[in-house]
């Protein structure tokens, strides 16, 4: 895939958000799910990531929250070729990215408030810092009766929505987002997507991997498409939301 020639969705390694040069990535032994991908998103920028199920979505998102190493090619995170990044250092490098995760992964001896606010815990801020901010992003999100709930007792769209709340809770510099929508109903998922606005607003990349193309359609994001496992560029159209 060539770069993108807009300033705004693609930059030069020294400015990248995110560079994939030649980034290959097969499981084991198996064929490869992704093939050759050479792509840039500038710092601040919105993308989705679309395609058929199996072609590797998620497979991308793992490369770049480094929960996988590609086959072949480099990958830049920060301006920092991740290949050269030492073990010791890499948690420093997840904490600069939110993940919200297809199956959950929330922490079932926690509840709700506690899952929400476990990265302001782990940068080390204390309860009374993020108290308020957490209690107002979760009522965003329209859990505000449900901080102490347990995640067992949680629906499954609720279980989505505090995925959600954990991953922005901190602001990160990246925010990748595998199906973020797929347990909500069409008013919570404009919802969630003008949170994932206002995040980008102040300056988060954000990197949504969905099969909502209504959502991708009224969005006016650009889109990055697998096929086959390779990347093709759709341009932007005019948002609708």
């Amino acid at each position: 895939m060539s770069r993108n020639p807009d300033d705004d969705t693609a930059e030069h390694a020294a400015d990248a958000a995110v560079r994939f040069d030649d980034v290959s990535m097969r499981y084991g032994r198996g064929p490869e799910i992704l093939k050759d991908l050479t792509f840039a998103l500038a710092p601040g920028s919105f993308h989705f990531v679309t395609g058929a199920s199996g072609a590797g979505k998620s497979s991308l998102l793992k490369l770049i929250y480094l929960a996988a190493k590609p086959s072949k090619g480099l990958i830049h995170l920060f301006s920092q070729d991740i290949s050269r990044v030492a073990v010791k250092d890499q948690p420093f490098v997840r904490r600069r990215i939110g993940v919200v995760f297809q199956e959950f992964r929330l922490l079932e001896h926690l509840n709700a408030f506690d899952n929400a606010s476990l990265p302001l815990r782990i940068a080390g801020q204390k309860p009374e810092e993020y108290r308020a901010d957490v209690a107002e992003l979760l009522t965003w999100v329209g859990l505000k009766n449900r901080m102490h709930a347990m995640p067992a007792t949680l629906a499954g769209g609720e279980k989505q929505r505090l995925a959600i709340a954990r991953a922005v809770v901190g602001r990160p510099d990246i925010l990748l987002a595998d199906e973020p929508t797929g347990n909500v109903d069409h008013e919570m998922a404009m919802r969630i997507f003008r949170l994932f606005v206002e995040l980008n607003r102040l300056g988060t990349t954000i990197l949504i991997a969905t099969h909502d193309q209504d959502l991708v359609a009224r969005s006016g994001r650009p889109v990055l498409h697998l096929a086959q496992g390779r990347l093709s560029l759709i341009a932007p159209t005019e948002a609708t939301t």
